[in-house]
């Protein structure tokens, strides 16, 4: 068990000033970018241009935790003590201690971005859950994310409020949880670093195969989740009607990748296929500007930065219409039912063939990404975080101590 530290950091909450005082998880800043940290990051830039909220951000993590003041925007505190990731996750497993806020002080809601939401001793608390793959989908899952329902579980029980990025989850969560719909409130992301429009002379930061002039691009973490191994067999279909166009894999390698290397050595076009791994945030941007169609073959999404940010590019996308994926590209996107390898092949190569309905799709993909800004979502958390002091009794000035287990 984790000793508490001699003194609290003096961080008191502001909310007898009419502020909220909000501690926002960020640990997913560390390291190399994510889903998690694009919405960290970008959730924080609209968080720190609300007067109404003073928020500070901390990340459990013994040595990186000074690396946290480089990667947020200016009014945002990082001021924490250390704290050991693996004894704390540990502790917090299997009981309310130690609360949060012996290492990042008083607040008056703490915000747990990535599923789970640390104890507190008096703050209310927010959790995220981004999607319910563990739970409909445990093959698609490593060990360490298996354990999640039971962390939402148990902070559910214990009052805390559930932040999902879609309607789609947050309907998942009600069922699957038995939350009340009152406490699940979605609030859809802004786009990362949406790529502009237009106006990009250069050519595309990806070598491509001899031969080809174009290419399919397809962005994400290669993992289960993303079927990539249906878009490779798809693009037999496609390269077989456009040879000179290539098929881009943007995304490091995660948990069973294997699969998509096994399918690239099989398929008669893998010289026209181009695994990049990790691409930064600008490069990705380049990227997707010179792209000829994204294609987004998931099985599950909670929500989906690729198709957005594509259509914020001009970039034609086609998608699966799996989980979220209708609910955030609107009309601004060719859907085809998870899993049809036909249907993405056709869809895909009627992209390609080009005609006048393209430029109506590209039209309504800007139009339809436009709607997504991080000072919106900025908005809906603060939102959030009001409804839920207000729900659980909180005051001005005075503070929440939850009921239920706990201190």
């Amino acid at each position: 068990m984790c000793k508490a530290p001699s003194v609290t950091p003096e961080r008191p909450a502001t909310s007898d000033q009419g502020r909220l005082s909000v501690g926002f998880e960020a640990t997913a800043l560390l390291g190399r970018p994510t889903g998690v940290g694009a919405f960290c990051a970008g959730a924080l830039s609209g968080l720190s241009g609300l007067p109404s909220l003073d928020v500070s951000a901390f990340a459990v993590s013994w040595r990186r935790r000074h690396e946290m003041a480089a990667l947020v925007p200016p009014g945002i505190s990082t001021r924490q003590r250390a704290m050991p990731a693996r004894p704390l996750h540990a502790a917090w497993a299997r009981s309310s201690v130690p609360p949060v806020e012996w290492f990042t002080g008083r607040h008056d809601v703490v915000h747990g971005t990535n599923f789970v939401v640390p104890p507190t001793r008096s703050a209310v608390r927010v959790a995220t859950v981004h999607d319910l793959t563990v739970v409909l989908y445990p093959e698609l899952c490593d060990p360490p994310t298996l354990q999640f329902p039971g962390l939402i579980r148990r902070a559910v029980a214990e009052g805390a409020w559930i932040h999902t990025p879609s309607r789609f989850i947050a309907d998942q969560v009600v069922e699957e949880f038995a939350v009340h719909p009152d406490r699940v409130r979605a609030v859809h992301h802004g786009i990362p670093f949406p790529p502009a429009h237009g106006g990009d002379r250069s050519g595309p930061p990806i070598r491509l195969p001899e031969g080809c002039d174009r290419y399919v691009l397809a962005i994400g973490t290669v993992e289960p989740r993303k079927d990539y191994p249906l878009l490779v067999s798809a693009f037999g279909e496609v390269a077989a009607a456009h040879p000179a166009v290539a098929l881009v894999v943007v995304g490091a390698d995660g948990w069973g990748a294997e699969r998509l290397a096994a399918a690239v050595d099989a398929s008669p076009w893998r010289s026209s296929i181009v695994r990049t791994g990790y691409l930064d945030d600008p490069t990705v941007a380049a990227a997707l500007r010179h792209a000829a169609v994204l294609a987004y073959p998931s099985r599950y999404e909670g929500f989906g930065f690729p198709p957005l940010q594509a259509m914020a590019a001009g970039v034609p996308v086609v998608a699966t219409a799996a989980g979220a994926v209708p609910e955030v590209v609107g009309d601004g996107a060719v859907l085809v039912d998870p899993g049809d390898g036909d249907g993405l092949a056709a869809a895909i190569s009627r992209v390609l063939d080009g005609g006048t309905g393209l430029e109506d799709q590209v039209a309504r993909g800007l139009r339809r990404s436009a709607e997504f800004t991080w000072e919106a979502c900025a908005t809906g958390l603060a939102g959030l975080y009001r409804d839920a002091c207000s729900d659980s009794g909180w005051r001005p000035g005075r503070g929440h101590r939850p009921e239920g287990p706990g201190l």
